[in-house]
């Protein structure tokens, strides 16, 4: 088993500006941690002695769930 550091690592390789990995785990641990249908239920089969952000986190790292990058376009277009 990895280690929550080793972890955090590995998804910093996907995703690496710190700011949106942070909001990624969150988003999906607010998501496993609602307890509904789903959505709430871990996409990774083996999840004893895992904490919710363990999950969230390989998910990431195994590509069960992604982020997109949106440009922004409003530092692109002149103000009128």
């Amino acid at each position: 088993m990895l280690f929550r550091s080793e972890l955090v690592k590995e998804a910093s390789e996907k995703v690496p500006n710190p700011n949106v990995l942070i909001n990624t785990i969150s988003r999906r641990v607010r998501q496993l941690s609602a307890g509904g249908g789903g959505s709430s239920r871990p996409l990774i089969e083996d999840t004893s002695g895992l904490g919710i952000a363990d999950i969230a986190l390989l998910e990431l790292i195994q590509d069960k769930i992604t982020w997109e990058k949106i440009e922004e376009e409003a530092a692109e277009t002149p103000l009128a």
